[in-house]
């Protein structure tokens, strides 16, 4: 299953000013705000996303669709440092996740989790890191 969707919620969203946000902005194209189910919690200056099975637990960002979409995943790999290369284990891994858009479409799209301990970090209670 690959799909050329791509769910961001922290620096790559748009309105941030980072190289990597414009990177996306300029090679995907903006499908609208989306959601998904998961707890968000305080890293450093960037968020992180783990999965929760708790409906309530929303997290909000934004649904991509990507063009290269080959390219565009190893420049996003690089980003997180995940995938071939990195040493195990890697804070994300890019996994696939159903998001809802605010129509109550609901798709699957790539997304980076986030994959160490959480216990110490904390949580992004509303689940939008632009407003933390």
């Amino acid at each position: 299953m690959t799909s050329d969707l791509l769910f961001v919620y922290g620096t790559l969203m748009r309105g941030f000013d980072h190289p990597m946000a414009k990177l996306l902005a300029g090679n995907a194209e903006f499908l609208g705000p989306a959601q998904c189910r998961g707890r968000l919690h305080l890293v450093k200056h960037y968020p992180g996303l783990v999965v929760s099975d708790d409906a309530a637990d929303i997290v909000h960002g934004e649904l991509f669709r990507l063009r290269e979409r080959e390219a565009m995943l190893r420049e996003f790999d690089m980003y997180e440092a995940c995938g071939e290369g990195f040493p195990q284990p890697t804070e994300y891994v890019r996994e696939m996740l159903k998001v809802t858009l605010a129509d109550g479409s609901v798709s699957e799209a790539w997304t980076y989790l986030y994959n160490w301990p959480v216990t110490e970090l904390p949580r992004i209670a509303s689940g939008k890191f632009l407003e933390h």
